[in-house]
């Protein structure tokens, strides 16, 4: 194991859960705080992760579950074998699940499909009852997700809906617990505090109790790109919003759990660079967060290097569990698909390796002077339509299935000639890890290409290998 001059010491920690709990929910809160690293290299900032994914649901919103279920049994509203009802992108529903749990609520949840399957099956596993709409309706539409558990909440006796963004137990939890995690963990160092919002009371109660103990501390927002809070923030005008695909982040609409008047700024964000950071925080730090988590780690990183002061101290949320997201944020294929990552690297090696089942194993090539008859039953055999000459471990020539029975259909007497003399020119030979835009371009002048590995022609791709290879990977 290489020594990479630092050194993991766990005994030097400070104890942690010296007694037990009554209850899982007691476990909720006093999430570390985590210094970046290898992602903030160059940066003289200090920027430290606040890491929610280690709440025991895994997110975030664990601390506004049992508050918001509290509050409403301290106001008569949530009675014995109750019911929680929620429009949710998941995370909140984990953590009215776990409250629930606790004190025998039955929860229903409405999600949109545009969360990932991860999440429904989450909810489910706490015994919640999932009810999945489209993410193509509109906000005013009866059956948008939010509406219809408005509407189920209205419908189901002894029910309440936990209604997160207007709901201020919302941001008073973080108020309580958050904020003052954050100032203690610091020891009231901490000059900016970098979150997003999706209810936004994150945002609201740490940034309020924050700038009571300090005025000075800057409360900066993340938002995707077709969200329309900077937008409001900037000009006061909502607009109109548009897709993006980072998840439980980024508004159509303001939500009343968040007062734009704590925050300082805005900064927009993109979805590759939000979905990419979060896959390098879980690569490059083994901070395994979503895609949400990246978009505010991204724009922390800007602040403390435009800060560029040792002196200073930013902190950030990580707001979930990368589980949350494997079918999507953390898969290649999903991240390929939705343009989030450049296409891979396709070498014509990996096409040769690719080739259908019944396709030859190795390269199937004649010597000069093999006679026609024989190769074009080697054609036949193998059902390859080019056949390349070698002598002496080089390409000397080819011959194709068409051009051989032409020139047999013309004159049968050339099914006794040797190759040599009906042969083509020697086909071009690429090493393996050739990348196949260079493949192509040969392909566009030649009907194949010959691949070498390890100074041996070990392979053959044909036009046809190409389009097979890139139709199946599309």
């Amino acid at each position: 194991m290489t020594d990479t001059g630092s050194s993991i010491d766990f005994a030097s920690t400070r104890p942690r859960h010296e007694r037990p709990y009554d209850n899982v929910v007691q476990t909720i809160g006093w999430t570390p705080l985590i210094r970046l690293n290898r992602t903030a290299e160059g940066i003289r900032t200090p920027v430290y992760a606040k890491a929610e994914f280690m709440n025991p649901g895994g997110s975030l919103k664990d601390r506004i579950g049992p508050a918001i279920i509290e509050a409403a049994e301290r106001e008569g509203r949530l009675l014995p074998g109750g019911t929680v009802v929620e429009g949710t992108s998941g995370n909140t529903g984990v953590g009215l699940a776990l409250a629930a749990a606790i004190k025998g609520y039955r929860c229903i949840f409405t999600l949109s499909d545009k969360f990932s399957q991860e999440k429904v099956r989450l909810l489910k596993a706490f015994g919640a009852e999932v009810i999945v709409t489209s993410a193509a309706l509109a906000p005013d539409h009866p059956d948008n997700y939010v509406n219809l558990a408005k509407r189920i909440a209205e419908e189901t006796p002894n029910a309440i809906l936990a209604d997160q963004f207007y709901n201020q137990a919302n941001p008073e939890a973080h108020y309580r617990t958050t904020g003052p995690e954050i100032w203690e963990q610091t020891g009231g160092r901490v000059t900016h505090f970098v979150s997003a919002a999706g209810t936004g009371g994150n945002l609201t109660g740490v940034g309020r109790f924050l700038k009571e103990r300090n005025p000075a501390v800057r409360i900066v927002g993340g938002d995707p790109e077709g969200s329309i809070l900077k937008r409001y923030f900037d000009t006061g005008e909502k607009g109109e919003a548009a897709p993006f695909k980072v998840e439980g982040i980024g508004q159509d609409k303001i939500p009343g759990t968040l007062d734009m008047s704590v925050v300082d700024e805005w900064r927009t964000v993109d979805d590759r660079t939000a979905l990419s950071l979060a896959r390098r925080l879980t690569r490059e730090e083994g901070l395994f967060a979503g895609g949400s988590s990246g978009l505010i780690a991204h724009v922390a990183l800007q602040v403390a290097q435009e800060v560029d002061d040792p002196d200073a101290c930013v902190v950030f949320v990580l707001c979930d569990t990368g589980e949350r997201y494997l079918s999507k944020v953390y898969s290649d294929d999903w991240m390929r698909e939705n343009r989030m990552m450049d296409p891979a690297r396709v070498s014509a090696e990996d096409v040769v390796r690719g080739k259908s089942a019944g396709a030859p194993p190795q390269l199937i090539s004649v010597a000069p002077e093999t006679p026609v008859r024989q190769a074009l039953a080697f054609i036949t055999s193998h059902n390859v339509s080019q056949l390349p000459v070698v002598s002496a471990g080089d390409c000397v020539g080819h011959v194709s299935e068409s051009t051989l029975m032409g020139r047999v259909l013309e004159n049968t007497a050339v099914l006794e000639q040797s190759v040599q003399h009906v042969m083509d020119a020697p086909l071009p030979v690429v090493d393996g890890h050739v990348e196949l835009p260079s493949v192509t371009r040969l392909l566009s002048k030649n009907p194949a290409v010959l691949v070498r590995r390890g100074g041996r022609l070990e392979g053959i791709v044909t036009r046809y290998d190409v389009m097979r290879y890139v139709t199946n990977e599309a």
